[in-house]
């Protein structure tokens, strides 16, 4: 049986059919449970799971100065270049872009790690924070994952799974409906 409450309703864990007592067992006083609030709460646990893994992510780059002014970001894309991390059409735009503009993207990736962070735990801009999070794990993926030119498929995935799993994430919170429940900004409803 399907729940055909609108979407505040489910937000709410309501549903049309919640008391409705199932005639295979007349004394079982089971509440119908909605599968939409099931996956809507999985989905929102996802969400900010990922969220705070950001927030961890950008506390030390922002309230340190370790990464932002002391080198920590030039000495990590350094590394991806120097241990052939870098996708080969990836090299030349670390090299001739990023690192001239070190501190300025430093800083863009701290505080949009935590500007990510803060919407995926709180539930707003989820589909903006999402869309930027996707192009950031991209970037990251390109930039560090390279298997090597002789490497089996296989391996491009393995060598992959610390960035894609991420990116599968903001791929499912772009194409679902993660801030349903649990959040704080709530979009009006739709019918």
């Amino acid at each position: 049986m399907r729940c055909t409450a609108p979407r505040e309703s489910l937000r709410r864990g309501l549903c049309r059919d919640d008391n409705r007592v199932h005639a295979k067992y007349p004394f079982a006083m089971k509440r119908h449970v909605d599968p939409r609030l099931k996956n809507a709460r999985a989905l929102a646990v996802l969400r900010i799971a990922v969220g705070l893994l950001f927030l961890i992510f950008a506390q030390y780059k922002v309230f340190g100065t370790q990464f932002t002014l002391h080198g920590g970001f030039e000495f990590w894309i350094n590394r991806f270049l120097q241990d052939g991390g870098a996708y080969p059409f990836m090299a030349p735009m670390l090299r001739g872009f990023v690192l001239p503009y070190a501190r300025i993207i430093a800083f863009l990736v701290a505080y949009g790690e935590l500007a990510i962070g803060i919407a995926l735990t709180l539930g707003i801009w989820v589909r903006r924070a999402s869309a930027f999070g996707l192009l950031f794990m991209l970037t990251l993926l390109f930039s560090s994952n390279y298997p090597g030119a002789g490497a089996p498929l296989w391996q491009y995935f393995g060598a992959s799974l610390d960035h894609s799993v991420l990116a599968l994430c903001f791929v499912t919170f772009l194409i679902g409906d993660a801030d349903a429940v649990w959040a704080v900004a709530t979009r009006p409803e739709q019918d």
